[in-house]
């Protein structure tokens, strides 16, 4: 009566034809980017979120031959703004992933910013998440890019939930909640003035879930540290905090060896693990129809500053 479910058996049985609009939905929003700007560019740190609209970029634009096997080239480099203080998973990832789809990646180093002094920290060991944001918009303007696609979701964060799928950023590279364009249907307006840009966002409508459905249904490789390992961490604030050179233990903590994986991936000072088992993207599907708390709130200390800690970034250009 309450046997186990094998949720490898389970998961090619289920409904995917939601997952089949949402894809067709963001298919057809990268074609409208492909066509209605000049200068377009795809950010892919490496994540999970990267990773699909990645794989949503070889569909819309390339010939697939093989299983996850895709000829041709994409009609954007790839964008990545490194911190220094990555995941070395992550990085490690990057770059193979790159170099086996034979595309081009543009990095904006953050530690470029510092030694031209856009950027002052006010320590060493300070967390380089929200300076992304001048490394970000000096990398646009040095390449002049006209519009950037990211894999930013609605139900992430309250502010990324009143953005717009197309939204438009002034000259100064800033996000205006009150002058947002309506989106009627699948109209979108695109029009830009000298030095103003857009951000994109194909999987806009996704959720997590989703996220992981269509990543155990397309098989899409992902960094290790996405799923179920060993790593050493410190409980700090009800998070557990990862163990770096960047994220010593303060005065009383105790290290200790937990099993962990992250469900988003970012600046080592702020992005945190969570305690799971899930070995798998089946796993995780499994684990994600329990949760109450979003990816963000769960896991970025940078986030837990207040409400509208994310909606200031934003405002000021971050991603």
């Amino acid at each position: 009566m309450n046997a186990p479910v094998n949720l490898e058996q389970l998961l090619p049985l289920a409904d995917h034809r939601h997952l089949d609009h949402l894809e067709e939905e963001a298919i057809f929003i990268l074609r409208e980017v492909a066509a209605a700007f000049e200068r377009p560019a795809l950010l892919f740190s490496g994540g999970k979120d990267s990773c699909v609209v990645l794989r949503l970029a070889e569909k819309a634009f390339k010939q697939r031959v093989s299983g996850n096997e895709f000829k041709g080239k994409l009609p954007f480099p790839l964008v990545h703004v490194d911190t220094g203080h990555n995941f070395p998973e992550v990085i490690e990832f990057r770059d193979r992933r790159v170099a086996e789809m034979d595309e081009r990646l543009v990095v904006g180093h953050l530690e470029d910013s510092i030694k031209k002094g856009t950027i002052r920290l006010a320590h060493p060991l300070e967390s380089r998440n929200g300076h992304q944001t001048v490394t970000l918009l000096e990398t646009i303007e040095e390449h002049r890019f006209d519009v950037l696609i990211g894999g930013a979701r609605r139900d992430e964060e309250k502010a990324r939930a009143k953005e717009r799928i197309f939204s438009h950023r002034d000259s100064f590279g800033q996000w205006q909640p009150k002058e947002q364009r309506p989106e009627l249907w699948n109209l979108f307006n695109t029009r830009i003035r000298p030095g103003e840009h857009f951000r994109a966002f194909p999987i806009s409508n996704w959720t997590e879930l989703d996220v992981w459905l269509y990543i155990a249904r397309e098989n899409i490789p992902l960094p290790s540290l996405y799923f179920a390992h060993d790593r050493q961490v410190i409980r700090r604030k009800g998070l557990l905090v990862p163990l770096t050179d960047v994220t010593p233990p303060e005065a009383g903590e105790t290290v200790e060896t937990a099993q962990v994986r992250f469900r988003t991936v970012g600046d080592m000072t702020c992005t945190c693990p969570v305690e799971s088992p899930a070995a798998s993207a089946a796993d995780i599907v499994a684990e994600t129809l329990t949760v109450t708390v979003s990816e963000r709130g769960a896991t970025r200390m940078d986030d837990r500053t207040s409400d509208a800690s994310m909606e200031r970034r934003k405002k000021e250009g971050y991603f």
